[in-house]
């Protein structure tokens, strides 16, 4: 039932903001299960996995995901993923998690600067991914093509380092070099976050790294939370869910590097 309830939250954070859920996922299992950080990344990896090719079915349903552009920055996250299995279980576990506590430091700043922009200025009208009136695609330019294929690059990268999907990466770029409606960029990143984790975890289990029947009630309660998320995605989201977000990640972040620092003197 602690699986299942810490899931909830990973697929409810993940439904209401399209990133987070997977970053959080690692730090809850590891002060909810007491687990390490290689021990709770793949199950987090399965969770997030599941949870938002539930989110992206949603999505689809309602037509709110850019698909092409989610498949471009998926393409690049795949390619890039192996490096950071490969990196994850040759490096020692101390730098690892420390490097995570930073990471999650780091997404914290970007998710909380981002909310002081979104309600200080307004979108840019020459945005780099501009939608074609006649057919409700984008225009596609060199520049929207370069930064949405860096952010699944390194989203990639993340999700075999840590078990992360990136959306914390994703999101940003969407909102950089598009004019989408928030819904229609957290589901787009939603699938992006599907694909990239759902052939991660695939890849991790081929190679023998995956926890068997332990993903099983995680990946559980996150579908519920994302399904429940879904429902009040767009009535909720906004500046103040992404600045509690930013807040509990940073929490989060400070924890991750204390434990990990005390259980090594």
């Amino acid at each position: 039932m602690t699986l299942f309830g810490l899931g909830a939250v990973v697929g409810l954070v993940l439904a209401l903001t399209g990133a987070g859920g997977s970053i959080i996922g690692v730090p809850l299992l590891m002060f909810g299960m007491g687990w390490t950080l290689t021990q709770a990344s793949p199950v987090a990896l399965v969770a997030v996995a599941v949870s938002a090719t539930v989110g992206t079915l949603l999505g689809l349903r309602d037509k709110v995901v850019r698909y092409r552009a989610a498949v471009l920055m998926a393409a690049g996250g795949i390619a890039a993923m192996p490096a950071g299995l490969y990196a994850a279980h040759r490096l020692p576990l101390l730098p690892l998690t420390l490097a995570f506590a930073a990471l999650l430091m780091a997404a914290a700043i970007r998710a909380f600067l981002l909310t002081v922009r979104v309600q200080s200025e307004t979108r840019d009208p020459d945005a780099a991914c501009l939608i074609d009136p006649d057919t409700g695609r984008f225009h596609w330019t060199p520049r929207c093509g370069r930064v949405l294929s860096t952010a699944g690059i390194a989203a990639g990268l993340l999700s075999g380092l840590f078990g992360v999907g990136g959306g914390f990466l994703i999101v940003p770029a969407l909102r950089r070099v598009t004019a989408l409606p928030m819904g229609s960029i957290i589901a787009t990143s939603t699938m992006v976050i599907a694909i990239v984790c759902t052939v991660t975890a695939l890849t991790a289990a081929i190679a023998g790294h995956l926890p068997g029947m332990r993903a099983l009630p995680f990946a559980g309660g996150a579908i519920v939370g994302m399904v429940v998320g879904r429902q009040f995605a767009v009535r909720v989201a906004g500046p103040r869910l992404q600045q509690g977000f930013a807040v509990l990640t940073a929490v989060a972040a400070i924890a991750v590097a204390v434990r990990a620092i005390v259980g090594a003197s």
